[in-house]
């Protein structure tokens, strides 16, 4: 039994629903097969199970440490950087000019699923991957050569130097100055934090990306620009030479990510800490929201790997918990005790679970669909999807996010006591799952983000090709008997959303800018729980067709007895049976939130700005 992800549900997703495939058809991912896709996540899931999973606790439990200003990373990642940059894991959607695999990015995502549970790790190798793209994007030819391919080898490593103990989410009060210097360098002066694999003993070097401001630059964000900053220089011929000037002036003693260094640092404590521009002078924030974008769809990974994770451990364990009798042999003195997935709690629980999980794995590849649309097929539905990608992103990130905690902690519920103990990794899983509301932007953010500025985007033209893509969903599956008590609903939900963002836009106009505001939250995940419902909804659409098309092949009626018992006995037909099923429990039972989301909204109730900071 699977412990990260379900391999079934990822080929459905990737093929029967998005139609993946169509993209060895294109001129960029011609080369390639669905038998090179399949091989390369069933190598993902494997490794993952045997080689990823494993060292959480044992890396959770050393931790990271600082020591004579160096930081020692646990020793089971020495050997596990090893076995993921050999078998070149962070590089499978790189292009192949610069070393990687240039498989879709879409293959990239499914395979990280079974990796991005376990972030503590990830985060080091993975923030090397991620500076590596801005290097490839905005770099000179000379910057690529001295740092970019030796981060793709994952020799060197790479961060994302934001925050300042005074400028955290407000990017804009940054204090850290860049110094003009004569050769066309700069010299860094100012202090970092909560910077996620700042420094450790894995990788030759570090190349930090740090948003600072030139001498004389004005204030606010436009007037930031972006550097490199190594831990070491890099010689002409490659070799490492003199140690840069900044420090790690601690790590954080965190709730979860113990594996992760989080570090403080201080640049330019003796006036001489070396850094490169990246791109053109007051681009900064513009060059590092390019990466930003990158890391948010990744938290929304991290909600769904952990989220798959906790899933498939709780399953497997009310599985094999056996306690008490059946609720329907309650009565009988001599009744057995059985497994714990009997008890209609424990089920209620795991198909919540299940439902959320699967909506997440299909809003991720989506999203990652949508860019590799944009890179292989240059057309207008390409555009349009790739709009509705960036219209998604925070949602992702924040919904993604909030929705992996919820199913980890569903999860530990399913433990009972032993969840919330150290012998079941469940604990872990919720610790680490916590920083992904907060991190790479807080969900509030990602809340404002959403509704400031992707709902009116141009005119709102993304959000409405949303809203026009789940229409056409709905009314390709609606004439379905099998469908109907949920295609309704479904109606209901795809039209509270759109009322609802008609009415933040009349607000505007009204003058009552700040009941949009106080409701980017709620609104945020109203619509999580759409898309979601939307998505399900269309894999139910897909299942419907698909079990309609076996009882064709075996000749017997959709709701015969003949085809309930062919369910029991044929996996195929119990998969899409499921499909339908958990749609209908989705849709059902967590889709009436949105409804009563949008009520709160329109209620326009002011009370948390209203009321005195000193009555709080």
């Amino acid at each position: 039994m699977t412990l990260t992800t379900n391999r079934r549900d990822q080929d459905f997703v990737l093929y029967e629903m998005l139609g993946a495939d169509s993209l060895f058809e294109t001129a960029k991912f011609g080369e390639f097969s669905r038998d090179v896709f399949d091989m390369t996540l069933d190598m993902a899931q494997k490794l993952g199970e045997k080689e990823v999973l494993p060292r959480m606790t044992e890396a959770d439990r050393e931790g990271a440490s600082l020591l004579n200003g160096e930081v020692y990373v646990p020793k089971c990642y020495h050997d596990l950087q090893k076995i993921m940059a050999e078998g070149g894991w962070f590089t499978i959607a790189a292009p192949q000019e610069i070393g990687g695999q240039g498989l879709p990015y879409v293959v990239e995502v499914a395979a990280q699923e079974n990796f991005l549970c376990h972030m503590a790790y990830f985060m080091y190798s993975g923030g090397a991957v991620g500076a590596s793209h801005l290097i490839r994007d905005y770099g000179t030819e000379e910057q690529k050569k001295k740092y970019m391919y030796a981060m793709l080898e994952c020799r060197y490593g790479g961060t994302m130097a934001l925050t300042e103990p005074d400028a955290g989410s407000d990017v804009g009060a940054l204090k850290t100055k860049a110094i003009r210097q004569p050769d066309g360098t700069f010299r860094i002066k100012g202090q970092k934090i909560f910077i996620s694999g700042g420094d450790c003993d894995m990788f030759e070097n570090i190349v930090h990306p740090l948003l600072a401001r030139i001498e004389g630059d004005p204030a606010g964000t436009g007037g930031i620009s972006i550097f490199l900053v190594p831990k070491y220089l890099v010689n002409d011929d490659g070799t490492l030479g003199r140690r840069n000037d900044y420090t790690i002036t601690g790590i954080e003693h965190k709730m979860g990510l113990m594996g992760n260094a989080t570090c403080s640092m201080s640049f330019g404590d003796n006036d001489d800490c070396y850094a490169e521009l990246l791109g053109s002078e007051r681009q900064g924030m513009k060059i590092m929201f390019n990466m930003m974008i990158e890391e948010r769809i990744n938290m929304g990974i991290q909600g769904l790997s952990t989220g798959s994770a906790a899933y498939h451990h709780a399953l497997a364990y009310a599985k094999d918990r056996v306690q008490g009798k059946s609720l329907l042999s309650m009565m009988n003195p001599d009744a057995t005790s059985v497994a714990i997935i009997n008890h209609p709690d424990v089920r209620r629980m795991l198909l919540w679970m299940k439902s959320h999980v699967e909506a997440l794995r299909a809003m991720v590849l989506l999203c990652a669909y949508a860019i590799d649309m944009k890179k292989a097929i240059a057309d207008k539905d390409a555009e349009k999807w790739h709009g509705i990608m960036e219209f998604m992103v925070p949602v992702l990130k924040a919904y993604g996010t909030d929705t992996g905690f919820r199913i980890t902690e569903n999860a530990m519920q399913v433990y009972g006591g032993y969840g919330y103990c150290k012998d079941y990794p469940m604990e872990q899983f919720l610790r680490d799952m916590k920083i992904g509301s907060i991190y790479e932007g807080t969900n509030g953010i990602q809340a404002m983000d959403l509704v400031l500025r992707k709902l009116n985007h141009e005119g709102g033209k993304n959000f409405k090709n949303l809203i026009s893509e789940m229409s056409s969903t709905l009314q390709k599956y609606r004439a379905s008997e099998n469908l109907r008590q949920i295609s309704e609903k479904m109606n209901n939900a795809i039209t509270t959303l759109a009322d609802t963002a008609e009415f933040f836009t009349n607000c505007v106009k009204d003058k009552k800018f700040m009941v949009p505001v106080v409701n980017c939250y709620p609104f945020l995940t109203l619509t999580g729980n759409v898309i979601s419902a939307w998505l399900l909804y269309w894999q139910a659409g897909i299942a419907d067709s698909r079990l309609s098309e076996i009882a064709s092949e075996k000749n017997i009626e959709r709701n015969s007895p003949e085809f309930k018992q062919l369910i029991e006995e044929n996996n195929e037909a119990a998969f899409y049976s499921s499909k339908i099923l958990t749609a209908t429990f989705f849709i059902t039972n967590v889709l009436p939130q949105a409804i009563a989301l949008k009520e709160c909204i329109e209620n326009s109730d002011l009370s948390a700005i209203k009321m005195k900071e000193e009555a709080f």
